[in-house]
This record gives C-alpha cells, sequence and structure tokens, in this order.
C-alpha cells in the first residue's frame, strides 16, 4: 500500500494538491511490481470546511480534478473512500469567539495486486556492486515549483506556485519503471515526495550507511529550487555498465528530458552536493542522520523510556551497525518436525494475538501446513 498526501497546497490550489496527493500514491507504489498502473486502486480520504467561504467550491475544484480528470487519464478507479467535512472548530475563550479551520485536504491511499513481492524496490542503496549511479527522473518537466513546499513552510511563506501532475508523464513512467523493474536494471528506487530531492537522497545514504557524492551541473536551475522542490519524480540506482539500456528504456516512454545523472556512491560516508565549480553541501552522513533523526529522539524520550531514546539515537554514532537483524543459529534446512509427524503427532503451538491483530488465521493456516496442531490464544487468556 502507498499513500500520497497534500494539504498546504490546498491554500494554493486545491485541484493540483488533491492531483499531487494521487499522483505521490502513484510514484510511490511504481517501487512494487504493478503490472499495469490500472491496476492501482485508490481510497480517497476528503478532508474540508464545510460552510467556510470559498472552501464548497475548493472541494469541488479537487474532487472534480481526482474524480473527473486525473483518474479517468490514468485509468485509475477509487472504489472506497470517506470524507471528514466538519474540518473547523468553533470555541469561546473569555468572552472572545477563536476559530482553526483547515483547508481541504485530500489524504490518498493505493493499492494494487503485486506479481511478485520480492521484487519490490526499496531506498537501500546497493553497495555490492563495483560500480553503480543514481539517475534523477523529474516529472516536474523542470518546473521546480516551490509553492506549499516544507521550505517554504520553514520561512513561514506558501509560495504561489504549485507542483501539479501531467497525467501522461506520469502513467508513462510508472510503465517505465516497472519495465526496469522487471529486466532486473534497478538496484534502488526511491520516489521524490516530502522535503524535495535532497530529503530523497538522504534518506537513501541513511538507509544504506553509505556516502553520496551529487552533481546537479546538468540541471539548468538554482540549486535550492532543485533540491527542494517537491515536484513528482525519483531517484533510482543503476549499474553503471547497464546505464544505456536503462536511459533507453527511458527515452522511449518519453522521459528523455527529464533524466539527469547527478552522481553516485562515496567511501567517504559522507553527502556531497557540489554544482558546477561550487560544492554546496558536504557534511558526514552520520551528522546528517542524526539531525534529521532529532525531532523523533525528542518525541520518543517524552513517551518512552529515556533512557532507551538515548541509546537508539546513540547507535547513530556508530557507522558499522547493522540496524535490526537477524542472526540465525541454527540449521534453517533441518526438518526438526519430522521425528513427530513420523509418529502421527502433530506438536502443539500457540498463535498469540492482541486485540487489533487479524493475522491469525493465514498464521495458524502456516503452522498446519508445517505439520503443527495450532491454537489460538488471545493475550488476555493468560493475564
Amino acid at each position: 500500500m502507498a499513500m500520497g498526501e497534500r494539504t498546504p497546497l490546498a491554500l494554493i490550489d486545491a485541484a493540483a494538491s488533491a492531483r499531487m496527493a494521487v499522483g505521490e500514491a502513484v510514484t510511490n507504489i511504481a517501487a512494487a511490481l504493478v503490472n499495469q498502473v490500472s491496476d492501482i486502486k485508490l481510497s480517497a480520504n476528503w478532508m474540508a470546511p464545510a460552510g467556510h467561504p470559498g472552501e464548497d467550491a475548493n472541494l469541488y475544484d479537487a474532487v472534480a480534478a481526482v474524480g473527473m480528470d486525473l483518474c479517468p487519464k490514468l485509468g485509475i478507479a477509487i472504489p472506497v473512500g470517506k470524507d471528514s467535512m466538519s474540518m473547523k472548530t468553533v470555541w469561546d475563550e473569555q468572552g472572545e469567539e477563536k476559530s482553526v479551520t483547515a483547508p481541504v485536504s485530500l489524504i490518498v491511499s493505493s493499492f494494487a495486486p503485486v506479481e511478485d513481492v520480492r521484487m519490490t524496490l526499496t531506498p537501500q542503496l546497493s553497495t555490492a556492486s563495483e560500480k553503480s549511479c543514481l539517475l534523477y527522473i523529474d516529472l516536474g518537466e523542470g518546473k521546480n515549483r516551490l509553492g506549499g513546499s516544507v521550505l517554504a513552510q520553514c520561512y513561514s511563506q506558501l509560495g504561489n506556485k504549485s507542483p501539479d501532475v501531467n497525467a501522461t508523464l506520469l502513467s508513462a513512467f510508472f510503465n517505465a519503471i516497472q519495465t526496469l523493474n522487471k529486466k532486473k536494471l534497478l538496484q534502488a528506487y526511491h520516489d521524490r515526495s516530502d522535503g524535495g530531492l535532497l530529503v530523497t537522497l538522504c534518506e537513501m545514504s541513511f538507509a544504506s550507511h553509505c556516502g553520496l557524492s551529487i552533481d546537479l551541473s546538468s540541471i539548468e536551475a538554482d540549486a535550492p529550487d532543485i533540491l527542494f522542490n517537491e515536484e513528482l519524480g525519483a531517484v533510482i540506482q543503476i549499474d553503471t555498465s547497464k546505464k544505456d539500456l536503462v536511459l533507453t528504456i527511458l527515452h522511449k516512454a518519453g522521459l528523455q528530458d527529464y533524466c539527469h545523472d547527478i552522481g553516485e556512491l562515496n567511501d567517504d560516508d559522507s553527502i556531497i552536493i557540489y554544482q558546477q565549480e561550487d560544492t554546496l553541501l558536504e557534511l558526514s552522513r552520520i551528522e546528517l542522520q542524526r539531525t534529521w533523526s532529532e525531532t523523533s529522539f525528542q518525541l520518543q524520550s517524552l513517551r518512552d523510556n529515556p533512557q532507551c531514546a538515548q541509546q537508539e539515537f546513540d547507535a547513530l554514532l556508530d557507522a558499522d551497525d547493522p540496524g535490526l537483524n537477524a542472526q540465525v543459529t541454527f540449521d534453517i534446512n533441518e526438518d526438526i518436525v519430522a521425528p513427530f509427524i513420523s509418529k502421527g503427532v502433530r506438536p502443539k503451538i500457540a498463535i498469540l494475538r492482541e486485540q487489533g491483530v487479524n493475522g491469525q488465521i493465514e498464521m495458524a493456516a502456516a503452522f498446519d501446513r508445517a505439520g503443527f496442531s495450532a491454537i489460538d490464544v488471545h493475550m488476555s487468556d493468560i493475564m
């Protein structure tokens, strides 16, 4: 499942905001092996302050933009969704009437049948390849609009030009990514969204514990516009020896003007960004990752055990920390139930579940197929 959400843009252009929510859900789910874009289904959660001046019209424009324009062009249906029409609250405080009004916004969840879950791409860069490069695919057609971006919000601004969606380009992009995935030409994938290209690259670096050397010289635009706009797009990692083949597929999809070779992995565990002769950024990956994690750490310190939160935050200082991993201490090929099955005995196993868990049936079926006798046990039964 993939999600797209755009709220600040609604203050500028409600229709564009809604289209972008759908676009982000599509570029996100493109990481999975989906046969065709029309296999995608959407769940749309519409939110608006009904009755507030101008917002009913904004809601109409947003619904029309998605339901009557973009989705029909993509061949995507919206079979399910809901609405929240009370996005305004009013109260009296010491005789003064106060209110908070949220703009029209749309949260989109996308889902689709997946041909092979093992082929799902992730942002984790491959460090096994001797030589690889990063291709940046810009579905914003070089417009680099910053309206509603995180950068604008950091400076208490909204901007006046917001990103929007080209349905033809988005569909071509989705099909091209699926083709590249099927041919096993992609090593990593991350769609561009909140924070823009810079955040996309940083998150790929963080997930992989490796450095990046990024060159923006091939893109004719100011560096802040390139790095912080939140137009649709993606970054893919490919084997350098197969670059021509990858570009041929992207060019056949009509993306030739929007593909840029922007860099490669480095051994310095640092993120370096430059344009022409100017070095724009050169910081250690660990320093940037700790900055990126600072907010989560502070929230976790208040919500959870502060010592555990600190230990997790400090673990980022260890460049060799493998993160969550499993170390198997037994032979996974050994059939441990064979002696019992040969005697006609099915060993009992408890399937523990808590309120809200709904996968116990599938788990019990798996153990049943493996030769066990599964017993459903709710956590309240053993308290």
